[in-house]
């Protein structure tokens, strides 16, 4: 299985991104996916998760109202909009996958992880 980030970059406070993560080697259809971030100096921690027909989402409180993750099963896609960035959004960005039933907030419940991709905020 591979999982390929793409779309962070640099951008200044107020602005967007979307960020994509393109999934290979596995069936979409049998995988819940998340992203999860890691800023410098700080442990990864789960950012938005997408249950597996992407009918039901979950967000950390700190991106509620700001990020927007989708999924493209067809595609074998996951994307991640982020609205409205801050400083403190700068991190890199981990797209995952679970086939478990696991906590989906919990780094423990996925089986795959991409290599990231890095969002810088800052003017």
């Amino acid at each position: 299985a591979q999982l390929v980030e793409s779309g962070g970059g640099l951008v200044q406070p107020g602005g967007s991104l979307r960020l994509s993560c393109a999934v290979s080697g596995l069936t979409m259809d049998n995988y819940r996916m998340g992203w999860f971030r890691r800023a410098p100096g700080r442990e990864r921690e789960f950012v938005a998760g997408i249950n597996w027909s992407g009918r039901f989402a979950y967000y950390a409180d700190s991106v509620q109202g700001r990020f927007t993750i989708s999924r493209d099963n067809a595609k074998s896609m996951v994307y991640l909009k982020l609205n409205s960035l801050q400083p403190e959004d700068s991190a890199v960005y981990y797209c995952a996958a679970t086939s478990g039933f696991g906590y989906i907030k919990s780094m423990a419940s996925f089986n795959y992880w991409g290599q990231g991709t890095q969002v810088i905020v800052s003017s």
